[in-house]
This record gives structure tokens, sequence and C-alpha cells, in this order.
């Protein structure tokens, strides 16, 4: 897992319209990178309609906001395009992003373990380091827990 003022690992990903991203065109602005399980689930659709109601502040306050799972592209075009979501969400299939993040971790539901993304986000300054690291997300308060944090 990724520590407090080190620097975050750089990458290119493509987003739901095929656009690549990295960290790197976003210097000098804030970033919020937010992992998250799986494309049109209750939770990971909570959550990233809440970034997307709160987006027009979060612009305002110059955050950059980026989701990630490893879903593929079409997947990603097909959740962005139902709930309308105003931000790249960002492909990482072979899990090379989860894994420099350190999200790769192993789970459990239902007395099974498995390989998977913990939910979690990384709030990084105008530097290119990690400023917040939020674990165990909720996904109904996290956009409200982060305006509050980058005020």
């Amino acid at each position: 897992m990724m520590k407090l003022q080190e620097k975050a690992p750089d990458f290119v990903l493509q987003d739901q319209d095929g656009n690549e991203h990295s960290l790197a065109m976003y210097k000098g602005k804030k970033v919020l990178l937010y992992f998250y399980p799986k494309d049109d689930t209750p939770g990971c659709t909570t959550e990233a309609c809440t970034f997307r109601d709160g987006h027009d502040e979060f612009q305002k306050m110059g955050l950059v906001i980026l989701g990630v799972s490893a879903d593929n592209v079409k997947s990603h075009k097909k959740f962005a395009d139902k709930y309308e979501l105003p931000f790249p969400i960002l492909s990482d299939v072979d899990k090379k992003v989860c894994e420099a993040y350190g999200v790769w971790q192993k789970k459990k539901f239902m007395g099974r373990e498995y390989m998977g993304i913990a939910r979690t986000s990384f709030l990084i300054d105008e530097q290119g380091k990690i400023a917040k690291i939020y674990e165990e997300v909720n996904v109904k308060s996290h956009a409200e827990e982060v305006k509050v944090d980058v005020k």
C-alpha cells in the first residue's frame, strides 16, 4: 500500500472513450484517484454518482476525479453513459496500476477468498505526492469527505 507523502506511481490508462490518461498529465493539479471493484454494481454506482453530483463543485476546487477499475473500456463506456458520469473512468484490465497502488488484494465474501480491488482512494497533491489515503470507503459519504479535505 502507498504511504503519505510518497510519490504516486505514474500510469497510462484508457478511459471510457478510449482516450489515454496519465498522472503526469495532471501535474500541478490535485487528483482524486479512486479505485472501485466493478462497474454498475450497487456500491460502485452509488460512489460514482456522488462524485458525478458533486463534479461542478470539485472542478471549482481544482480537483480532478479519476475512477479506476479492472473493467474494460466497453464496460466503462456503458457505465459512464448510463449514469452520465462527467469524469474519466480508467480501465486497468491487467491490474498493473491496482498492484502499484496496493489495492489488488485478497478479499473474502461469504467464506470464499478471491483477489479483487479493495475500494480505496488516493488524494494526490499538485506535486504528485500522496496527500491522503481513504481506505474502507463509505460509498454514500465519500464525496463529501473528499470535499472537506480539499477545501
